[in-house]
């Protein structure tokens, strides 16, 4: 699943403390894996965990780790280092790796890090009871297996973030496509569709609770089919049962988005009209040695169609540069492309080789390093001056905010975001309007990272 909003490293998730077992959860790359964290928060509170922000005070700690880039790999090692030295104070602690590394490298873990009591993958997190009790008794507990049913459809996540405005809801798991690039089928195994009746129940208890938005999470989320049920008639029905609450979705494979998800899209008020649709490349060599089963002239029409159906779309992608092969020329295709689609925000990445791949396996990772660096940098360059562009264009607008949490920079402040999906700091109303208000703000400033607006109409839409 491609990064979007949520590419915080190390986030704990947080909640009051009630019992004597403490867990510490610490999440590391998509989306995906924040949701899965809430999932094992879930479980844990069912047997009688309380959670910590302090991995000091912890009788357990899991790291929910990502293997889609060497780096992020790199950090866990890192961290379990600091970890071996925490439980040479407190032996009683255990540790445990889960997510896509756990699953990619369970034999390494439990040979090359001895701080390791515990390794569950994505699709066993149902058996952590179990393997907790397991290394309780003295043993080394391991569960990585994959599954062609699992979804969790019937564990409720246990939602740990102070403010309660947005909600992820996972709405399948594991991916078909085999990208050459990418680890994820190895890891997540292959694509199964949540019931439609749980997904609706579970955004329904959310709506209930007072949560604003929503946003649907799957490798692919446009390949999702429950008994004949698709994403364009899913997002239908939620759109009806919780018209209230703003509904996102990420992320969207190119090749499967359907012009009957945009007509969806443009019906429902409460469908926001942000997309995150990765391109990867602008070069149709690169396209095809990744294979991602598209041109990039097929590309375009798709994000031609978006701005049709969507004039106020606002389109994100991923690109990864320096990939097997890349020559200067397909990396100038890369950046036209770029232009030509004008994407409001882009998310950057340098090849990073993944033992298993296809790519791995097919081709040699032949591009130097440097020669990366300064592809990465002007991608990023681009990037911003696209960004920019895009934010330019809404000063002296107004947007309707839904407001976040305060500002990292300035508390007086808000943190907040369109309902296109722009990121909003919205001046001086901390001490007048809670998380989950949703105000019209006139946009005043913009940078390439924000815009900068104050509060137009003192009334909240809601809160």
């Amino acid at each position: 699943m491609a990064l979007a909003h949520s590419r915080v490293f190390g986030q704990p998730l947080l909640t009051q403390a009630t019992s004597p077992y403490k867990a510490y959860i610490e999440t590391y790359g998509c989306q995906m894996n924040f949701a899965d964290s809430e999932l094992v928060a879930g479980i844990l509170q069912a047997e009688g965990y309380s959670f910590t922000t302090d991995p000091q005070e912890a009788d357990l700690v899991l790291l929910n780790t990502c293997a889609i880039r060497e780096h992020a790999e790199e950090k866990i090692w890192q961290r379990l280092k600091y970890f071996q030295s925490l439980k040479a104070r407190r032996p009683h602690l255990m540790v445990g790796v889960l997510g896509c590394m756990a699953e990619r490298l369970r034999k390494k873990l439990l040979e090359e890090a001895p701080v390791v009591d515990l390794v569950a993958g994505p699709d066993s997190y149902r058996h952590l009871p179990q393997l907790i009790r397991q290394v309780e008794e003295g043993a080394k507990a391991v569960h990585v297996l994959l599954s062609r049913e699992e979804t969790y459809a019937d564990l409720a996540p246990l939602r740990l973030s102070p403010y309660r405005v947005s909600a992820y809801i996972s709405i399948m798991r594991g991916c078909n496509n085999m990208c050459s690039f990418c680890i994820v089928p190895f890891t997540r195994g292959r694509e199964r569709s949540r019931s439609w009746e749980s997904i609706l129940q579970e955004a329904q208890d959310l709506a209930e609770k007072g949560y604003k938005e929503i946003t649907l999470l799957g490798q692919n989320v446009d390949s999702y089919n429950d008994r004949g049920v698709r994403f364009a008639q899913l997002l239908a029905r939620l759109a009806e049962a919780v018209p209230q609450v703003w509904i996102r979705f990420a992320t969207s494979h190119p090749k499967d988005m359907q012009d009957e998800v945009l007509e969806t899209m443009a019906a429902y008020p409460n469908l926001t009209p942000y997309i995150h649709l990765p391109v990867q490349s602008g070069s149709d060599t690169v396209l095809q040695r990744m294979n991602r089963g598209y041109t990039a002239a097929w590309y375009l029409k798709r994000v031609e169609a978006i701005r049709r159906y969507l004039p106020q779309a606002v389109i994100s992608t991923d690109i990864i540069v320096g990939f097997c092969g890349e020559t200067e020329a397909e990396y100038q295709e890369t950046l036209a492309l770029m232009r030509a689609a004008a994407f409001d925000s882009v998310y950057h990445f340098m090849y990073s080789e993944r033992p298993g791949t296809l790519a791995a396996r097919r081709y040699r990772d032949d591009v130097p390093l440097e020669v990366k660096k300064a592809r990465l940098e002007g991608v990023i360059a681009l990037a911003q001056e696209l960004s920019l562009q895009s934010h330019r264009r809404l000063i002296g607008t107004r947007q309707s905010v839904l407001l976040e949490k305060p500002a990292r920079k300035d508390p007086r402040d808000m943190a907040g975001r369109t309902f296109s999906g722009h990121a909003v700091v919205v001046r001086q109303a901390a001490d007048r309007y809670p998380p989950g208000s949703v105000l019209q703000v006139q946009i005043v400033e913009a940078t390439s990272a924000t815009l900068i607006g104050d509060v137009a109409d003192p009334t909240p839409v809601s809160s």
